[in-house]
C-alpha cells in the first residue's frame, strides 16, 4: 500500500515532468527565439523545482534526513534561471535574431535609440564646454 508521502512525492515527480513536456513543446511550437527562451526557463526552472521538492519531501518525511542542500539548489535555480534567460535574450537581440512577426512592438529597440539620443545630446554638451 502507498503511503501519503510517496503519493505527494510523486505527484511532485509528475508535476516537474509535465513541466519539462510543456517546456518542450514550448520549444516546437512557439515562433521566435525569445518565447522559445521564455518557454524552455520557465518550464525547466518548475520542473527542476517540482523535481527537488519531491527528493526533499522524501528524504526529510520519509527517510527522517533533512537536506539543507536540495533545499539550496531550489533557491539557486529559482534565483538563477531568470537573470540567465535575460542574458541569452539581450543577447540574442544585440546578436540580430529577429522578431516573429506577430510581435507589434519592439519595446527595448525604442529604449536603445531613447539612450542613444540622449547620449548623443549629451556628448554635444560636452563638446561645446
Amino acid at each position: 500500500m502507498l503511503s501519503l508521502i510517496e503519493i505527494i512525492t510523486s505527484l511532485f515527480v509528475l508535476l516537474g515532468g509535465l513541466f519539462m513536456v510543456l517546456a518542450t513543446l514550448g520549444l516546437l511550437r512557439l515562433p521566435d527565439v525569445y518565447s522559445r527562451i521564455s518557454a524552455l526557463t520557465k518550464g525547466a526552472t518548475f520542473g527542476i523545482i517540482s523535481v527537488s521538492l519531491a527528493a526533499f519531501l522524501y528524504f526529510w518525511l520519509d527517510q527522517g534526513m533533512f537536506s539543507g542542500k536540495i533545499l539550496l539548489t531550489i533557491v539557486f535555480v529559482f534565483l538563477t534561471a531568470p537573470v540567465t534567460e535575460f542574458v541569452v535574450s539581450r543577447s540574442a537581440y544585440h546578436t540580430g535574431a529577429p522578431l516573429a512577426k506577430s510581435n507589434m512592438m519592439d519595446d527595448l529597440r525604442v529604449d536603445i535609440e531613447k539612450k542613444r539620443k540622449e547620449q548623443k545630446v549629451q556628448n554635444e554638451q560636452e563638446e561645446q564646454t
